[in-house]
């Protein structure tokens, strides 16, 4: 179904207009991971023009809370998968980061697909993970990151889990636009995913 008009809504901010396409597009049977796809090539655009001094931070908060509303409205659609939990995932947007929309499409991709999400937030501590894992058991762990500044904190959580003894029993994945495969060697990751489809497909092969 064509998303075209909702992210051009969604790109300009017009909030009622981008939530009633939405609407119109649910309700046409339109897939539901192919419109949060939609919102989220939306919003790398806004970021791009607030970067390049196009938008106002007060508009790029405005892009986030329609962002929000709109996945409220999609994620009663997206199916759960039955069978029961295979796994649990711990994630957080790591210290010195308050970015959230690329994590909180990944916990609830991965919420459909089956797997126990614990979502730690945003400016999530390195012990924090630590602790997480330890009450849990799970065996990935999640950290993204949008500022450059925030790859330091994402290495010291996971060195962290490699002093608690818990970094052989996990499998870490770093996220976020800025992140690639070399910061994912300089932090000690097992791997990257570029967007939200690969985190899920790396957590699946993980826990498979």
């Amino acid at each position: 179904m064509d998303t075209v008009t909702m992210k051009e809504q969604m790109i300009a901010i017009a909030e009622e207009e981008t939530l009633s396409e939405i609407k119109r597009l649910l309700t046409g049977g339109a897939e539901p991971l192919e419109l949060i796809e939609a919102l989220r090539e939306a919003m790398s655009v806004i970021g791009e023009r607030f970067e390049k001094k196009e938008y106002f931070l007060s508009e790029l908060i405005m892009a986030a809370e329609i962002f929000n509303r709109a996945v409220a409205l999609i994620t009663p659609r997206l199916k759960v998968k039955e069978g029961g939990e295979k796994g649990a995932v711990v994630i957080g947007t790591v210290q010195g980061d308050i970015h959230y929309i690329g994590k909180n499409i990944v916990a609830s991709l991965l919420r459909c697909e089956g797997y126990a999400v614990h979502d730690l937030g945003e400016d999530v501590k390195p012990e924090a993970f630590v602790e997480k894992v330890k009450e849990t058991g799970a065996k990935v762990v999640g950290l993204s990151a949008l500022l450059t500044i925030a790859f330091e904190t994402m290495k010291e959580t996971i060195d962290q889990l490699k002093e608690a003894g818990l970094r052989d029993q996990v499998k870490v994945l770093v996220g976020g636009a800025p992140v690639d495969e070399t910061v994912a060697g300089y932090c000690g990751a097992d791997a990257y995913g570029k967007d939200a489809a690969e985190a899920v497909r790396l957590v699946g092969s993980y826990l498979s």
